[in-house]
């Protein structure tokens, strides 16, 4: 990305006009898939360029900005967990690798947690001179994906930072945070854009139909460009196929489709569906799959509201599990079955 999102440019002003106002530490808060991590990265790199435009954004010229691109500038640490940095594609190629080699490892799902060992790596580069003797900045991203030990190792951390040191952590879910960690840092509320933005934004994306994915994405425009071109297009369209004909679902089959996807977005895809069902049965709306009403008004009328209403308060549980490590499979065919299950009983 070249530039901050345009709904971001008032926000960009008040934190990069005096810098003393960003403090040691900053919280970027506010929904999914509105540019928060983008805002972040683009904030480091401002920060680290020997020589930023007149509006503190970075030059992309400088040696520093071209490190930064090539991921290897010496005075930035980026902290993610280790199924963020290793893409789907990769694990693929490691199982056919396996299998051509007849290798009879177990295969370690990979961690969807930060964990302790992350952060306390992060004490030689908080801790020794930085590289020109300029910031250093640590980007902590999703910060609610950090256990309780590695969230009391960052605390140690934030009590006594050193100077020139800045952690940027961004957050989904500020209420998972400890409470201490809050405290220490500085907190920004993240703007969402308008759906008038955001539809413009998707257009210049090239996104075909910019209203109804963007409804899809529960008014998010980049989980809405992943669901149009992203690496969740496909999957999202295999989901729609499936759970919007039960009876030729095959819970086993679209759990083994499904299951490189993150798994609290396949759930929230489920959840949402389920919101429409039970919403154009009660109201003759819907919120979020525009596209598909035709099928939500049949199934709607065939389904056990009460049955359904109970299988979406089971959702908010499976989802709050799809954030620790299990075997994604497994529990993708326990959702599925569910669903299957409960579109079947009447």
């Amino acid at each position: 990305m070249a530039d901050i999102f345009i709904w971001q440019q008032e926000i960009w002003q008040k934190l990069t006009q005096n810098r003393e106002f960003l403090g040691h530490a900053l919280l970027l808060k506010g929904k999914r898939g509105i540019g928060k991590y983008e805002f972040a990265r683009q904030l480091a790199k401002s920060l680290l360029c020997t020589e930023p435009t007149a509006e503190r954004k970075a030059c992309g010229e400088c040696l520093s900005c071209g490190w930064f691109e090539q991921s290897s500038h010496p005075n930035f640490y980026p902290v993610m967990p280790e199924a963020l940095t290793v893409s789907p594609g990769e694990n693929n190629e490691k199982e056919e690798n396996e299998e051509k080699s007849g290798s009879a490892v177990t295969k370690k799902p990979t961690s969807q947690q930060i964990g302790v060992d992350q952060i306390r790596k992060l004490t030689d580069f908080v801790y020794m001179t930085g590289h020109q003797n300029g910031y250093k900045v640590i980007l902590i991203y999703p910060a609610e994906a950090m256990n309780t030990a590695s969230a009391n190792a960052l605390l140690k951390k934030l009590e006594e930072p050193p100077e020139h040191v800045l952690f940027i952590l961004v957050t989904h879910q500020s209420q998972r945070l400890l409470p201490t960690i809050r405290s220490r840092c500085q907190q920004i509320a993240m703007p969402v854009p308008d759906v008038e933005t955001s539809v413009a934004w998707l257009k210049q994306q090239a996104v075909s139909d910019p209203e109804g994915c963007l409804a899809a994405a529960s008014y998010s425009p980049l989980q809405a460009l992943l669901l149009d071109k992203g690496e969740h297009a496909v999957h999202y369209e295999q989901f729609i196929q499936h759970v919007a004909n039960p009876k030729q679902l095959d819970p086993l089959s679209l759990a083994g489709t499904l299951q490189q996807t993150s798994l609290s977005v396949v759930v929230n895809w489920l959840q949402k569906w389920c919101y429409d069902l039970v919403s154009y049965r009660t109201t003759g709306k819907i919120r979020y799959y525009l596209n598909q009403l035709t099928p939500i008004k049949t199934l709607s009328g065939q389904i056990d509201l009460l049955e359904c209403i109970t299988f979406s308060r089971a959702l908010n549980a499976r989802q709050q599990l799809s954030h620790h490590p299990l075997n994604p499979r497994l529990f993708l065919e326990e959702l599925f079955i569910g669903y299957a299950a409960m579109m079947r009983k009447k």
